[in-house]
C-alpha cells in the first residue's frame, strides 16, 4: 500500500494538473459503484460537480483534492493510480472511476484489486479526528512521541501502524525507523528510553523526507504519472532484505510477523 511519502509524490505529480479545473461529473466505471464511498453516484456528484478545484494536498494516506466548497478525497489503497490520460496498454476494466473536467480532460482512476475509494466531504473535521498527528508537521516533535510512547502499553510496530496514531506511516517505513533507532517491534512502547525515543523521532522524519525526495519506494505496485517508478528502493537498509546481511552489523536479516505483517528485523541489533 502506498504511504506517505509515495501518497505526497502523486499529489505534486497531479497538483499543477488539475488546480483550477472544473468538475464535469464523477463517474464509476465497470460498474463498481463501491469505489464511491460515502455516496451513491447520483448523490456524490450534486456536491461536486461545477466545482472548482482550488488545491490538491496530503493528509496521512488520502490525496484531498480542495473544492470551492467541500473535499473530494481519494484512497489509493493497495494498487490505486491517478492517470491524466490512459496508454495503450491501460486496460479499460481496470478503470474504477473517471473524474471528467469541464476543459474535456479527465482524471483516471486505475486499480487492479480495486480497493481504492473516493469520499466527499463538506468538511475535513471527519478525517482530522480519524487521523493521528503529522509525522512532518511542527506538531511532531520528540517530546510529544517519548510522551505518547510512555502513554501507552503496546507493541512499537502495531501503534506507528495505527493511523490514528501517527498518519501516514506503514509497513516500509516502520521497519525501516525501527532498525534505525535499534528497537524491536515487538517492544512495548512506555519501556522506550528517552534516547532511543528521539532517534525513532528523528528517524521517521528524516526517512519520509528523503523518500519523497526520491519520489517513494516501488516494490511491486506504486508507479506515479506515465509509468514512473519510486527511486528510494535501493536506499533500503532492511526491508525486503530478508537472509541478506544487516548493513550495520552484518548479522542475517530475518522476517517475522509482527501485528499480522512481514517484519523485517536484524535480531542483533533490535532486541527487546
Amino acid at each position: 500500500m502506498p504511504e506517505l511519502p509515495e501518497v505526497e509524490t502523486v499529489v505534486r505529480y497531479i497538483n499543477p494538473n488539475i488546480v483550477g479545473k472544473v468538475i464535469e461529473s464523477v463517474k464509476p466505471q465497470n460498474n463498481y459503484d463501491k469505489v464511491l464511498a460515502t455516496h451513491k453516484p447520483n448523490q456524490f456528484n450534486e456536491p461536486v460537480v461545477n466545482k472548482s478545484i482550488k488545491d490538491v494536498t496530503r493528509k496521512g494516506k488520502y490525496i484531498v483534492i480542495h473544492l470551492d466548497i467541500g473535499f473530494l478525497l481519494i484512497h489509493l489503497r493497495m494498487t490505486g493510480r491517478l492517470l491524466l490520460k490512459l496508454s495503450e496498454n491501460d486496460k479499460q476494466k481496470h478503470l474504477t472511476a473517471i473524474i471528467h473536467f469541464t476543459d474535456k480532460s479527465s482524471l483516471y482512476f486505475k486499480d487492479y484489486r480495486k480497493f481504492g475509494r473516493l469520499y466527499y466531504y463538506d468538511s475535513m473535521d471527519y478525517i482530522n479526528n480519524k487521523l493521528g498527528v503529522e509525522p512532518l508537521s511542527k506538531d511532531f516533535t520528540g517530546d510529544w512521541l517519548f510522551k505518547n510512547l510512555q502513554n501507552s502499553n503496546r507493541q512499537l510496530k502495531p501503534l506507528l501502524l495505527d493511523q490514528g496514531f501517527i498518519a501516514g506511516l506503514g509497513n516500509i517505513y516502520v521497519d525501516e525507523a525501527l532498525w534505525f533507532a535499534k528497537l524491536h517491534p515487538q517492544q512495548i512502547s512506555s519501556s522506550v528510553s528517552r534516547k532511543k525515543s528521539n532517534v525513532l523521532h528523528r528517524s521517521i522524519q528524516r526517512l519520509l523526507q528523503t523518500a519523497i525526495n526520491n519520489q517513494g519506494t516501488t516494490i511491486i505496485n506504486f508507479y506515479f504519472g506515465e509509468g514512473k517508478k519510486g527511486n528510494f528502493r535501493e536506499q533500503l537498509q532492511i526491508f525486503g532484505r530478508q537472509d541478506k546481511n544487516c548493513p550495520r552489523c552484518k548479522t542475517v536479516i530475518e522476517k517475522i510477523r509482527v501485528a499480522q505483517r512481514g517484519t523485517h528485523i536484524c535480531p542483533h541489533c533490535q532486541k527487546i
